[in-house]
Protein backbone atom coordinates (compact mmCIF):
# COMPACT_ATOMS: atom_id res chain seq x y z
CA UNK A 1 0.00 0.00 0.00
CA UNK A 2 1.28 3.18 -0.84
CA UNK A 3 2.34 5.94 1.92
CA UNK A 4 -0.69 8.41 0.13
CA UNK A 5 -3.04 5.54 0.26
CA UNK A 6 -2.48 4.65 4.06
CA UNK A 7 -2.68 8.65 4.55
CA UNK A 8 -6.17 8.75 3.04
CA UNK A 9 -7.52 5.94 4.79
CA UNK A 10 -6.05 7.38 8.48
CA UNK A 11 -8.01 10.47 7.19
CA UNK A 12 -11.13 8.62 6.34
CA UNK A 13 -11.54 6.99 9.87
CA UNK A 14 -10.66 10.24 11.74
CA UNK A 15 -13.58 11.59 9.81
CA UNK A 16 -16.13 8.59 10.43
CA UNK A 17 -15.00 8.93 14.31
CA UNK A 18 -15.64 12.30 14.43
CA UNK A 19 -18.82 12.10 12.84
CA UNK A 20 -20.05 9.09 15.13
CA UNK A 21 -18.84 11.48 18.50
CA UNK A 22 -21.04 14.37 17.35
CA UNK A 23 -24.08 12.04 16.56
CA UNK A 24 -23.79 10.07 19.84
CA UNK A 25 -23.38 13.80 21.81
CA UNK A 26 -25.90 14.77 20.02
CA UNK A 27 -27.95 12.03 21.01
CA UNK A 28 -26.85 11.99 24.68
CA UNK A 29 -28.18 15.92 24.64
CA UNK A 30 -31.50 14.74 23.02
CA UNK A 31 -31.91 12.09 26.04
CA UNK A 32 -31.03 15.18 28.61
CA UNK A 33 -33.66 17.23 27.78
CA UNK A 34 -35.58 14.62 27.51
CA UNK A 35 -35.36 13.84 31.32
CA UNK A 36 -35.18 17.45 32.53
CA UNK A 37 -38.53 18.16 30.50
CA UNK A 38 -40.05 14.85 31.96
CA UNK A 39 -38.78 15.78 35.58
CA UNK A 40 -40.16 18.98 35.09
CA UNK A 41 -43.60 17.60 34.01
CA UNK A 42 -43.49 15.10 37.40
CA UNK A 43 -42.99 18.13 39.81
CA UNK A 44 -45.95 19.77 37.99
CA UNK A 45 -48.32 16.93 37.94
CA UNK A 46 -47.16 16.49 41.88
CA UNK A 47 -47.58 20.12 42.70
CA UNK A 48 -50.91 19.85 40.98
CA UNK A 49 -51.75 16.64 42.79
CA UNK A 50 -50.93 18.01 46.06
CA UNK A 51 -52.77 21.79 45.28
CA UNK A 52 -55.51 19.17 44.58
CA UNK A 53 -55.90 17.32 47.84
CA UNK A 54 -55.34 20.63 49.69
CA UNK A 55 -58.62 21.98 47.95
CA UNK A 56 -60.22 18.86 48.71
CA UNK A 57 -59.15 18.81 52.62
CA UNK A 58 -60.41 22.21 52.92
CA UNK A 59 -63.46 22.24 50.93
CA UNK A 60 -66.39 21.29 53.46
CA UNK A 61 -68.00 17.43 53.34
CA UNK A 62 -71.44 16.52 52.15
CA UNK A 63 -72.43 17.02 56.13
CA UNK A 64 -70.95 20.15 56.80
CA UNK A 65 -72.18 21.78 53.61
CA UNK A 66 -75.72 20.44 54.85
CA UNK A 67 -75.12 21.64 58.28
CA UNK A 68 -74.68 25.28 56.62
CA UNK A 69 -77.45 25.39 54.18
CA UNK A 70 -79.94 28.12 54.75
CA UNK A 71 -83.08 26.88 52.78
CA UNK A 72 -83.89 23.83 54.98
CA UNK A 73 -86.71 21.28 53.33
CA UNK A 74 -88.20 20.29 56.31
CA UNK A 75 -90.40 17.17 56.54
CA UNK A 76 -94.48 17.50 57.10
CA UNK A 77 -95.66 16.96 60.12
CA UNK A 78 -92.93 19.36 61.51
CA UNK A 79 -93.22 22.72 62.97
CA UNK A 80 -91.21 25.87 64.47
CA UNK A 81 -87.50 26.84 63.18
CA UNK A 82 -86.37 24.90 60.27
CA UNK A 83 -89.26 22.14 60.84
CA UNK A 84 -87.59 20.69 64.29
CA UNK A 85 -90.03 20.69 66.39
CA UNK A 86 -91.59 17.41 66.05
CA UNK A 87 -94.26 16.32 68.30
CA UNK A 88 -96.14 12.89 68.50
CA UNK A 89 -99.37 12.58 70.14
CA UNK A 90 -102.73 13.89 70.54
CA UNK A 91 -103.18 17.69 70.23
CA UNK A 92 -105.28 17.97 73.69
CA UNK A 93 -102.49 16.02 75.55
CA UNK A 94 -101.82 18.67 78.21
CA UNK A 95 -97.87 17.33 79.15
CA UNK A 96 -95.42 17.13 76.95
CA UNK A 97 -92.17 14.60 76.90
CA UNK A 98 -89.06 15.36 75.74
CA UNK A 99 -87.13 12.74 73.95
CA UNK A 100 -83.60 13.11 73.25
CA UNK A 101 -82.12 10.37 71.55
CA UNK A 102 -79.22 9.70 68.71
CA UNK A 103 -79.69 7.11 66.38
CA UNK A 104 -76.40 5.00 66.70
CA UNK A 105 -76.87 4.98 70.64
CA UNK A 106 -76.80 1.54 72.11
CA UNK A 107 -77.88 2.75 75.22
CA UNK A 108 -81.24 4.67 73.45
CA UNK A 109 -81.63 0.79 71.77
CA UNK A 110 -82.06 -0.74 75.06
CA UNK A 111 -83.99 2.59 76.62
CA UNK A 112 -86.42 2.00 73.12
CA UNK A 113 -85.91 -1.94 73.68
CA UNK A 114 -87.27 -1.23 77.11
CA UNK A 115 -89.60 1.60 77.87
CA UNK A 116 -90.64 1.85 74.07
CA UNK A 117 -93.92 -0.13 74.04
CA UNK A 118 -95.09 1.55 77.38
CA UNK A 119 -94.56 4.91 75.62
CA UNK A 120 -96.31 4.05 72.92
CA UNK A 121 -99.28 2.98 75.16
CA UNK A 122 -99.56 6.24 76.83
CA UNK A 123 -98.91 8.36 73.71
CA UNK A 124 -101.80 6.78 72.39
CA UNK A 125 -104.40 7.13 75.27
CA UNK A 126 -103.26 10.58 75.57
CA UNK A 127 -101.27 10.38 78.58
CA UNK A 128 -99.04 13.32 77.39
CA UNK A 129 -97.41 14.06 74.01
CA UNK A 130 -93.64 13.15 73.17
CA UNK A 131 -91.20 15.74 71.25
CA UNK A 132 -88.25 14.25 69.39
CA UNK A 133 -85.18 15.73 69.46
CA UNK A 134 -82.84 13.74 67.91
CA UNK A 135 -78.73 14.14 68.24
CA UNK A 136 -75.84 12.67 66.04
CA UNK A 137 -72.61 13.42 68.38
CA UNK A 138 -71.29 9.42 67.95
CA UNK A 139 -70.49 10.20 64.62
CA UNK A 140 -67.84 12.35 65.63
CA UNK A 141 -65.90 9.70 67.82
CA UNK A 142 -65.32 7.53 64.33
CA UNK A 143 -65.83 10.27 61.84
CA UNK A 144 -68.87 8.20 61.15
CA UNK A 145 -72.36 9.01 59.23
CA UNK A 146 -74.40 6.94 60.46
CA UNK A 147 -76.80 8.49 62.96
CA UNK A 148 -76.48 11.60 60.38
CA UNK A 149 -78.17 9.10 57.92
CA UNK A 150 -80.37 7.37 60.21
CA UNK A 151 -81.66 11.12 60.99
CA UNK A 152 -82.15 12.05 57.62
CA UNK A 153 -84.08 8.59 57.04
CA UNK A 154 -86.50 9.11 60.09
CA UNK A 155 -87.05 12.51 58.09
CA UNK A 156 -88.28 10.91 55.02
CA UNK A 157 -90.41 8.81 57.31
CA UNK A 158 -92.16 11.40 59.22
CA UNK A 159 -92.99 12.95 55.81
CA UNK A 160 -95.29 10.14 54.81
CA UNK A 161 -96.64 10.57 58.53
CA UNK A 162 -96.44 10.16 62.45
CA UNK A 163 -97.28 6.71 62.70
CA UNK A 164 -94.52 6.30 59.95
CA UNK A 165 -91.93 7.73 61.88
CA UNK A 166 -92.35 6.15 65.14
CA UNK A 167 -92.70 2.98 63.66
CA UNK A 168 -89.61 3.19 61.72
CA UNK A 169 -88.06 4.58 64.83
CA UNK A 170 -88.57 1.69 66.91
CA UNK A 171 -87.24 -0.76 63.62
CA UNK A 172 -83.64 1.03 63.64
CA UNK A 173 -83.67 0.74 67.55
CA UNK A 174 -84.92 -3.03 67.42
CA UNK A 175 -82.57 -5.57 68.69
CA UNK A 176 -82.80 -6.84 65.18
CA UNK A 177 -81.47 -4.12 63.17
CA UNK A 178 -79.68 -1.59 65.73
CA UNK A 179 -75.98 -1.92 64.51
CA UNK A 180 -74.29 -1.43 68.64
CA UNK A 181 -71.47 0.56 67.63
CA UNK A 182 -71.06 -0.07 64.19
CA UNK A 183 -72.03 2.22 61.53
CA UNK A 184 -74.13 0.45 59.29
CA UNK A 185 -76.78 3.26 59.18
CA UNK A 186 -74.43 5.05 56.99
CA UNK A 187 -75.66 2.86 53.83
CA UNK A 188 -78.89 3.79 52.57
CA UNK A 189 -79.65 -0.07 51.35
CA UNK A 190 -79.69 -0.81 54.92
CA UNK A 191 -82.23 1.81 56.22
CA UNK A 192 -84.22 0.82 53.07
CA UNK A 193 -83.80 -2.98 54.34
CA UNK A 194 -85.08 -1.98 57.27
CA UNK A 195 -88.18 0.17 56.35
CA UNK A 196 -89.26 -2.62 54.30
CA UNK A 197 -90.18 -4.07 58.04
CA UNK A 198 -92.81 -0.63 58.06
CA UNK A 199 -95.89 -1.39 56.71
CA UNK A 200 -96.51 2.15 55.73
CA UNK A 201 -92.59 2.60 53.88
CA UNK A 202 -92.74 -0.57 52.00
CA UNK A 203 -92.46 -0.22 48.63
CA UNK A 204 -93.21 3.31 49.14
CA UNK A 205 -91.77 4.96 46.36
CA UNK A 206 -91.75 8.32 47.48
CA UNK A 207 -89.45 7.55 50.82
CA UNK A 208 -87.14 5.76 49.35
CA UNK A 209 -86.33 8.62 46.85
CA UNK A 210 -86.16 10.65 49.69
CA UNK A 211 -83.61 8.70 51.38
CA UNK A 212 -81.86 8.07 48.40
CA UNK A 213 -81.36 11.78 47.54
CA UNK A 214 -80.76 13.37 50.66
CA UNK A 215 -83.50 15.45 50.52
CA UNK A 216 -83.55 15.87 54.76
CA UNK A 217 -80.23 15.81 54.94
CA UNK A 218 -79.97 19.52 55.90
CA UNK A 219 -82.64 19.37 58.63
CA UNK A 220 -81.23 16.44 60.05
CA UNK A 221 -78.34 18.60 60.78
CA UNK A 222 -80.47 21.42 62.00
CA UNK A 223 -81.95 18.74 64.56
CA UNK A 224 -78.64 17.56 65.44
CA UNK A 225 -77.92 21.27 66.16
CA UNK A 226 -80.80 21.90 68.64
CA UNK A 227 -79.59 19.16 70.86
CA UNK A 228 -76.44 20.86 70.78
CA UNK A 229 -77.94 23.49 72.22
CA UNK A 230 -80.42 21.83 74.80
CA UNK A 231 -77.19 21.41 77.34
CA UNK A 232 -78.72 17.36 77.78
CA UNK A 233 -75.30 16.07 77.40
CA UNK A 234 -75.86 12.75 76.32
CA UNK A 235 -78.68 10.47 74.97
CA UNK A 236 -80.75 8.54 75.87
CA UNK A 237 -82.54 11.62 78.20
CA UNK A 238 -85.99 12.90 78.92
CA UNK A 239 -87.51 15.90 80.10
CA UNK A 240 -90.88 17.44 81.46
CA UNK A 241 -92.33 20.73 82.60
CA UNK A 242 -88.36 21.74 82.44
CA UNK A 243 -86.77 18.93 84.44
CA UNK A 244 -84.90 15.99 84.05
CA UNK A 245 -86.64 12.85 84.32
CA UNK A 246 -84.74 10.48 85.76
CA UNK A 247 -84.96 7.35 87.74
CA UNK A 248 -85.42 7.75 91.82
CA UNK A 249 -81.99 8.60 93.44
CA UNK A 250 -80.35 8.71 90.64
CA UNK A 251 -79.74 10.53 86.92
CA UNK A 252 -80.44 8.18 84.22
CA UNK A 253 -83.42 7.63 82.35
CA UNK A 254 -85.75 4.57 83.30
CA UNK A 255 -84.68 1.86 81.06
CA UNK A 256 -87.22 -0.56 82.18
CA UNK A 257 -91.26 -0.35 81.90
CA UNK A 258 -91.48 -0.65 85.60
CA UNK A 259 -88.99 2.22 86.09
CA UNK A 260 -90.42 4.72 83.23
CA UNK A 261 -93.89 3.51 84.73
CA UNK A 262 -93.12 4.99 88.17
CA UNK A 263 -90.88 7.38 86.94
CA UNK A 264 -93.00 9.17 84.38
CA UNK A 265 -96.41 9.06 86.40
CA UNK A 266 -94.59 10.96 88.59
CA UNK A 267 -93.53 13.51 86.69
CA UNK A 268 -96.95 13.72 85.34
CA UNK A 269 -98.03 14.29 89.09
CA UNK A 270 -95.69 16.73 89.57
Amino acid sequence: MSARNNKANKAAARERLRLERERQAKKDRVRRQLIVAGSTVGVLALAAGVGFAVMQANKPDHWEAAKDEKNVTAPKNTSGENGTTVVIGKPEAKKTLEVYEDPRCPSCAAFEQGVGETMKKDVAEGKYKVQFVGATFLDNADQGQGSKNAMSALGAALDVSPEAFSAYKAALYSKEFHPQGSDKFAKDSYLLEIAETVPALKDNAAFKKNVEDGTFDAWAMKMSAKFDKSGMGGTPALKMDGKRVTVEGGKNPPMTAEEYRTTVDKALAG
